[in-house]
């Protein structure tokens, strides 16, 4: 029995009206049986009701909201700085590109920075809001691109925008902080090795200074210069040995020669240019020349003779005296001197004297610069030791120097460098202001409403021809046999 046959009239069994038919409800009614669209008319409004209620409560009670959108790129070309110092060297930093790692996105970075807390609290303290009250932004990063869209919902349009300039304020406000305390860091470090490489320079210069004290050597090149002079000095010394060997060879030559030393000729000469002595001594000519004139006369004890003889010696020991006078000699010396320096024989006891006079000149000066070689040839070996050890401390003060210069020069070209870890991003389109409001959607809560509906519909229909569809289904094997 169907349900339809409990409404019909004539049938008299009341508690036969009462019973269900599963396999009514299972399998359904004929398409034609129109008793049923009641029951199926209940279940579409019911159902309409339960879709078109809270939509229409939705859109008529769901407070309106704005979305306003902005969009950020980064470059993707790499930065490089150099600095050249005259004397010092070259220093230079290279920022790779962003871009440049497969291991690291920037996009990604600045995705994760931008839904910080830190930025969204600052942005919304920026407004007046609190956190909560702000919103948190909805981030996009466009595939195959550089650049990072933002979205961030507000009462109003203004207030959507204004949501945006404060995210995007905090944003780089917080990217130039990041940025600054990364140099600081970087520099403090830096100022630390800096520091070191000034206290390693003070040291080696002090070093230096201490040496060149105790040494007086002022440089490695004044050890090389003495070097050097003492080598030409030590050739001189050898040429003027060579050279008084040759003179003193030669005033021997003309000492055996003229049979008379080299001092004997000079006081020869000296003597025979004293005028008192000439005439002394042709005093002397004379007074012998009378006694050899009075001798041929008279014998030896003639008074004549004897007063010639007495008058000869007393001119001759006149002549003696003047000639000691004249030389400083002595008695037994003056008689060593040539007294008859006349014609070449003069001029080769003057030559003598010349070359006596040029050998002691020679002796002296090798001598002299004999004592001198010995002199810089101890202080040479004195300084030996030294000019090396300073040598290596100049070496070094060099070295400690121009690194202490390229420190500083790398801080400071470092500083130019502010986006070496943190990127350089630019907003390439600033947050906008939006004309319609993106909250509720009303064509798309009236669409879902229509398709909810369309498919509340067609789920009935097939309710209704389920018996049908049912047997042909049913059937259809039978039919293929």
């Amino acid at each position: 029995m169907t349900l339809q046959e409990t409404f019909q009239p004539g049938l008299a069994a009341p508690r036969r009206a009462r019973r269900i038919s599963f396999r009514r409800i299972l399998v359904g009614g004929r398409i034609g049986d129109l008793g049923r669209f009641p029951r199926y008319l209940a279940f579409a409004l019911i159902g309409g009701t339960l879709i078109w209620a809270p939509i229409t409560g939705y859109l008529r009670n769901a407070p309106l909201s704005f979305k306003s959108g902005t969009s950020l790129i980064l470059p993707g070309s790499g930065a490089s700085a150099s600095m050249n110092l005259n004397g010092i060297g070259q220093a230079s930093s290279y920022a790779n590109s962003a871009f440049s790692s497969n291991s690291v996105s920037p996009t990604e970075t600045y995705k994760r920075l931008i839904g910080a807390d830190r930025i969204l609290e600052a942005a919304a303290r920026s407004m007046g809001l609190s956190r909560a009250e702000f919103g948190k932004p909805r981030i996009d990063l466009v595939d195959q691109t550089s650049l990072i869209h933002l979205e961030i919902t507000g009462a109003t349009a203004e207030d959507a925008q204004a949501r945006g300039d404060a995210l995007l304020n905090a944003f780089f406000a917080e990217l130039d902080a990041l940025r600054r305390d990364e140099q600081a860091t970087r520099e403090d470090s830096g100022l630390a090795a800096i520091a070191d490489y000034r206290n390693s320079v003070a040291a080696t210069r002090s070093d230096i200074a201490r040496l060149q004290k105790e040494t007086g050597l002022i440089s490695a090149e004044q050890y090389d210069a003495i070097v050097d002079a003492t080598r030409l000095l030590d050739a001189r010394v050898q040429d003027l040995a060579a050279t008084l060997e040759e003179e003193t060879q030669s005033v021997t030559a003309l000492e055996a020669s003229l049979g008379i030393p080299a001092d004997a000729a000079a006081a020869t000469l000296k003597l025979f240019a004293d005028a008192e002595y000439i005439a002394l001594r042709d005093e002397v000519a004379l007074h012998a020349a009378d006694l050899a004139k009075t001798r041929s006369k008279f014998g030896e004890g003639h008074p004549k003779v004897q007063s010639a003889r007495s008058a000869h010696k007393a001119a001759d020991a006149a002549a003696l005296r003047r000639a000691g006078a004249v030389t400083g000699l002595d008695a037994a010396r003056l008689a060593a001197l040539d007294l008859a320096p006349a014609g070449a024989r003069a001029d080769l006891l003057a030559e003598l004297v010349r070359m006596d006079a040029e050998r002691a000149g020679t002796a002296q000066e090798h001598a002299t610069l004999a004592a001198r070689l010995a002199t810089e040839k101890a202080r040479q070996q004195n300084l030996a030791a030294a000019a090396a050890r300073l040598q290596d401390l100049q070496r070094d003060f060099t070295v400690a120097e121009a690194v202490f210069a390229s420190a500083i020069a790398r801080t400071q070209s470092t500083k130019s460098d502010v986006y070496a870890s943190y990127p350089l991003v630019q907003v390439l389109e600033n947050p906008s202001l939006p004309d319609r409001p993106s909250s509720p959607n009303r064509k798309l809560a009236i669409a879902a409403g229509g398709a909810a509906t369309m498919m509340l519909l067609f789920g009935l229909l097939l309710g209704w021809m389920r018996s049908a569809v049912i047997g042909r289904l049913m059937n259809a094997p039978k039919a293929a046999e």
